[in-house]
């Protein structure tokens, strides 16, 4: 079935296809150049097991969904096989499962969750190995310092230089996906939505209200679609800005990484004026907001936008003229497009290596229809080119937030605190966070609960991207190019 981002069907007209034509209906899709995955997941039901695949053509601005019922025995051809972007989803379902994938190539747990099928631990992961004396492994993790999740790097090297890298993430499986479905209030509901990744609170709340209202059959009204899209442009810049620091600080740019640093501060500040929160979180609400965009906050953020914006611009120019500067990030790090989109690469990972990859272009939502967007491509697939993009995207935000404030509606809608939600209902729901495409699908039973809640950040995407990135690099360019990819560990965690 073909629906439009954020739009609900009933399940009863989802088709149940034989595995067999639900695998060549997939591969079909997928010879569409614009065609990619964005969710596949799996829904239990007794002994069997419905699936449910997700696919965006950006060409058409539409998804067609498609769904099997498989046995928990049943050996199933993988869809990796042809392309090589499935390889996440067949991976979890496997592991959550134990729904076997014939000659998969890479049947490797994507994580380690408590309710996995079976009873491996982490620590007995399969890393990949190479029996030579020329070559040499480094760990690193999966002990982290600072506030993120662990996470543990195993590269294989010779000398410097590096040959293969494997990332293995889960080490503390926070279950947020189950949690949607056992909690019952939607205050709860909403909490777990901005505390999905906190550099996303933003992003990953909207897409939740958007898939939330859709099953509810609730209008979004113009204000509120207004709000969201000014914190979404402004989420945007606020990361993108510490993210041009941090890159710095991972070259020894101590200039950049000051400015940078000090940039970002009175962006996420303004967050802390319109919500009291500066990540927003408590901001973005089904059916409301708590916090309405104001005609004196529009002027507080021109007052402060003023004087972020020469600052930030001269920081950029100096950044990305200076040779010790350009000798880092310059052909460090490559992930050429034909990688990129083998591997399904979203977002600003995507758009580094000269592919088009922007929900609010290719299936907008909101205001996004009205903002026109063009997404900022490169195609040098480099550090540089995953820099450059941040530095413009950022530029590209102010614009879009002067635009939708001088196009400020009135606040003319109630709020609405109760949305029941429809019976027998599926729903897509994508965004285009800082990082890149958000997924959240949503499946209500027949009392209209949630029965199925299944979410896609961007770094679900994109890890494998920076395990190809770091080929050929000496080890001491890990750093920056993970830096340049900015992968949420707790993202891929849920």
């Amino acid at each position: 079935m073909e629906i439009q981002n954020g739009q609900s069907v009933s399940m009863s007209q989802l088709e149940v296809l034989p595995y067999n034509t639900f695998y060549s209906d997939i591969i079909g899709l997928m010879e569409e150049p614009t065609a990619h995955c964005v969710n596949y997941f799996a829904v239990p039901r007794d002994e069997r097991l419905t699936l449910i695949c997700c696919i965006a053509v950006n060409a058409s601005h539409s998804i067609h969904v498609l769904r099997s019922e498989v046995g928990r025995d049943d050996k199933l051809l993988p869809l990796t096989n042809m392309h090589r972007a499935f390889h996440v989803f067949e991976r979890e379902i496997h592991e959550l499962y134990g729904l076997q994938f014939q000659d998969h190539p890479w049947l490797k747990p994507l994580r380690y969750a408590h309710d996995r099928a079976n009873d491996a631990s982490i620590y007995d992961y399969p890393f990949f190995n190479i029996q030579s004396e020329e070559f040499h492994r480094v760990g690193v993790g999966p002990i982290h310092a600072g506030i993120i999740e662990p996470g543990h790097f195993r590269f294989i090297c010779e000398g410097e230089k590096i040959h293969h890298l494997e990332i293995q993430l889960g080490w503390q499986h926070r279950g947020i996906e189950r949690l949607f479905v056992e909690k019952q209030k939607l205050l709860q509901r909403a909490t777990l939505a901005e505390n999905i990744a906190g550099d996303t609170v933003v992003g990953h709340s909207t897409a939740f209200c958007q898939a939330y209202e859709s099953l509810a059959g609730y209008q979004l009204p113009e204000k509120l679609a207004f709000d969201r899209t000014i914190a979404l442009e402004q989420e945007r810049i606020a990361i993108h800005t510490g993210d041009l620091s941090a890159i710095c600080t991972d070259i020894a740019y101590q200039l950049g990484n000051a400015v940078f640093g000090r940039l970002r501060t009175p962006m996420i500040n303004f967050f802390q004026q319109w919500c009291g929160n500066r990540f927003a979180k408590s901001l973005i609400r089904p059916g409301k907001t708590n916090f309405p965009f104001t005609p004196q906050l529009a002027d507080t953020w021109r007052n402060t936008i003023a004087k972020y914006k020469p600052h930030f611009i001269e920081m950029g120019e100096h950044m990305f003229d200076l040779p010790s500067v350009l000798s880092r990030i310059e052909r460090t790090g490559i992930v050429p497009t034909t990688t990129a989109r083998s591997l399904g690469l979203v977002g600003m990972a995507a758009k580094a290596s000269g592919i088009e990859a922007d929900i609010r272009a290719s299936h907008p939502y909101l205001r996004y229809n009205e903002l026109n967007i063009k997404p900022i491509v490169k195609t040098s697939g480099d550090v540089f080119a995953r820099a450059r993009v941040r530095y413009e995207e950022v530029l590209a935000s102010i614009q879009n937030i002067e635009r939708l404030i001088d196009l400020m509606p009135a606040a003319d809608y109630q709020p609405q605190t109760e949305l029941p939600l429809r019976p027998g209902m599926l729903t897509v729901s994508l965004v285009e966070g800082w990082r890149g495409e958000i997924c959240h699908c949503a499946v209500t039973g027949a009392g209209g609960q949630l029965t199925a809640y299944k979410i896609v950040d961007p770094s679900v995407h994109n890890w494998m991207g920076l395990a190809m990135a770091v080929r050929n690099n000496g080890i001491s360019d890990f750093p920056i190019c993970n830096k340049s990819f900015d992968l949420s560990y707790c993202g891929h965690d849920l």
